[in-house]
């Protein structure tokens, strides 16, 4: 039954951690009385008229329907004095069974936790759907600037902050996935879908929320047991970002510095920034850059470099290697060898790179290699 499921496609919609349906059905809590009188009344009705006037099932059930309502479509048959009389008894009973439902329903829409449930619930399986999403932490100045790149990149993103008002902050900014939760709790985190992430960002004002992020990431990735997040996490000076570093942030940024070396950049080569700022900051730019990791079942490990070719069959060029255990390699000889699990930057356009990082994921020598 498992596999027929799979093959249908029934059980492939992700669920989040986190549904809020305990919530969601709490709500409806208040609406269980007037549903239960209606169901009795319409049960006492449709066996009174059956008892008194000896109405047919069918005609009782819908004789005891418009009196209820009171609708008005009249008597469906002869009804006797008695009969009259408990008819008058099911309208009033109706319009007191109404009168409940709709000041119930009136209270539930006044106080709004209902409609705001429903919504973080649809948001919830919304995020449940994202793969090799990144979770952007704390809204400010630096988010809303670094998930306009992101949008412009077409990478999907969740923004989670504590806030109140994270709906009409999503909406000003632009985020088309967002949850009001402390980051670095459990339940920013399961609400987040942080399990198919690819990484976190975090831009808190101080240091310590941060630190709370980062800690929090690599504690989950052990309790789940997955492959290593992405880390990036802003820092006010050298000192904290040396903090975040070590507990684990693959990346701690500055402002100074990183705006230092911008300015340093501009004014002794000119001409490498503007070529960076038209291949590496656009969208739209037709050459792309990618680091690939090359596994170690890889047909590629131990062969020297010239060997995969990958110029002549995709069009691209590997301009640097990370060996797993050294030093950056910046444009290597056709002699290096490739030793495994290195990490390849690779230049060239979108599909050359798509095509690059194919052949180096094969076990077995690609077929095209041995006609050129």
């Amino acid at each position: 039954m498992k596999s027929i499921k799979e093959f249908l496609g029934w059980n492939t919609s992700p669920k989040p951690h986190i549904t809020l349906n305990d919530e969601f059905y709490g709500h409806l809590k208040a609406f269980r009385l007037p549903f239960v009188l209606t169901i009795l009344i319409m049960l006492v009705g449709t066996m009174g008229y059956i008892l008194i006037d000896g109405f047919p099932i069918m005609d009782a059930i819908y004789q005891t329907g418009i009196t209820f309502t009171t609708v008005g479509f009249g008597e469906q048959r002869p009804i006797s004095d008695v009969g009259r009389i408990f008819t008058v008894t099911l309208i009033i009973l109706g319009f007191v069974v109404f009168s409940v439902a709709i000041g119930t329903i009136a209270e539930v829409v006044k106080k709004g936790e209902f409609q705001k449930t429903a919504k973080e619930r649809k948001m919830l399986y919304e995020i449940a759907r994202l793969k090799k999403h990144f979770v952007v932490c704390y809204h400010n100045e630096f988010t809303a600037q670094v998930t306009k790149q992101l949008r412009a990149n077409h990478i999907p993103f969740v923004v989670v902050d504590p806030r109140e008002d994270m709906e009409e902050i999503a909406k000003k900014n632009h985020y088309p996935y967002f949850v009001s939760a402390e980051p670095h709790t459990e339940e920013g985190i399961l609400k987040s879908h942080l399990s198919s992430a690819k990484g976190v960002i975090t831009l808190a004002d101080n240091v310590a929320d941060n630190i709370a992020v980062v800690a929090s990431v690599r504690l989950y990735e052990r309790e789940i047991s997955r492959h290593k997040y992405l880390v990036i996490s802003n820092a006010k000076n050298d000192k904290d970002a040396q903090k975040l570093s070590k507990l684990g942030a693959d990346s701690a940024v500055t402002a100074t510095n990183l705006m230092a070396k911008r300015i340093n950049a501009i004014a002794i080569r000119p001409e490498m920034e503007n070529m960076l700022e038209e291949f590496l900051y656009r969208s739209d730019t037709p050459l792309d850059m990618e680091e690939i990791k090359v596994s170690k079942v890889s047909w590629l490990v131990l062969k020297k470099l010239k060997q995969a070719r990958l110029r002549d069959i995709a069009n691209v060029t590997i301009i640097g290697i990370t060996p797993k255990e050294g030093q950056f390699i910046p444009m290597p000889k056709g002699d290096t060898v490739i030793m495994p699990k290195s990490k390849l930057i690779i230049i060239g356009t979108s599909d050359g790179i798509r095509k690059a990082k194919s052949i180096i994921k094969m076990r077995e020598k690609p077929e095209e290699l041995k006609y050129v």
